[in-house]
């Protein structure tokens, strides 16, 4: 068996005890303070990828990834974004991991005399794998995190148009916030359509928690309010201070046949 085989075979054959000495010496190097538990992630996950590297260079030809190495990426990934971390925490290990690979095979590289070719040979397979490993990590970070800010910007228009019944055949929409042209698209497809289902008579909206409209949300109201009445509701508008009423009078929208109230409690008043 050729040194470089030796080499190689050796590294699948202690890959546990290998694997302890990277995560210890990354946690040393880095000055990581790393939870158990996300050691116990580590631990088994760098096991298989030694015993999978070794094996991949005794066969020869180009070293392949294992899965467990990409899954474990893309789950460091997902555990940034759902803890509110940054994916610079995640990148700040790779150049101390590759040092500690580096310095490890260079220690393993002149115990089985190996050349400078094959000892290179290692290394740049390692670097090939740990690459890999990251783009994963971007990859997957970039995308969850989309799909989490788009999950987090549905709770916040759900929270922000809730529908709150009040009476049999009354519901209050309490409007909070900032209204936009991408909240008002909100209402008209998610809101309106619960409101019809829960087959109510009268909505009152409430627009004292908004705070500014303009004249191209304005028309958006005026188009809720339309839609509501096509559906046989009763709309009333509570809440509407001097400057939400100034920015409507503003657009020339006529509003003559809503009423409005200064108050919610006014608005329920006239419907009980």
């Amino acid at each position: 068996m050729s040194s470089f085989n030796v080499f190689s075979n050796y590294i699948s054959e202690n890959a546990k005890s290998l694997s302890t000495e990277v995560v210890d010496s990354v946690m040393q190097e880095a000055s990581l303070e790393i939870p158990e538990w996300e050691r116990e992630r580590a631990t088994p996950m760098y096991i298989e990828l030694l015993e999978f590297f070794g094996q991949s260079l005794m066969e020869g030809g180009q070293v392949q990834v294992p899965e467990a190495l990409v899954e474990w990426s893309k789950k460091n990934a997902e555990l940034q974004v759902t803890s509110g971390n940054e994916l610079s925490d995640i990148f700040i290990r790779y150049p101390v991991t590759r040092e500690v690979f580096s310095d490890i095979f260079t220690r393993l590289s002149v115990q089985f005399e190996l050349s400078i070719k094959e000892s290179m040979q290692a290394v740049k397979a390692i670097n090939a794998i740990l690459d890999v490993s990251l783009t994963e990590t971007l990859y997957a970070f970039e995308r969850i995190s989309e799909r989490h800010q788009a999950e987090t910007r549905v709770e916040i228009l759900n929270l922000s148009a809730p529908i709150v019944p009040v009476l049999e055949d009354v519901v209050v929409l309490p409007l909070i916030g900032m209204i936009d042209s991408y909240r008002i698209a909100h209402i008209l497809d998610n809101v309106i359509p619960r409101i019809a289902e829960m087959n109510v008579n009268h909505v009152i909206a409430d627009f004292s928690g908004v705070l500014t409209i303009d004249d191209h949300v304005a028309q958006s109201v005026q188009q809720i309010g339309g839609t509501l009445r096509l559906m046989g509701i009763h709309v009333s508008l509570a809440g509407m201070r001097p400057d939400l009423v100034q920015a409507i009078v503003h657009s020339g929208i006529d509003m003559l046949d809503t009423k409005t109230y200064a108050t919610v409690k006014q608005a329920l008043e006239s419907v009980k």
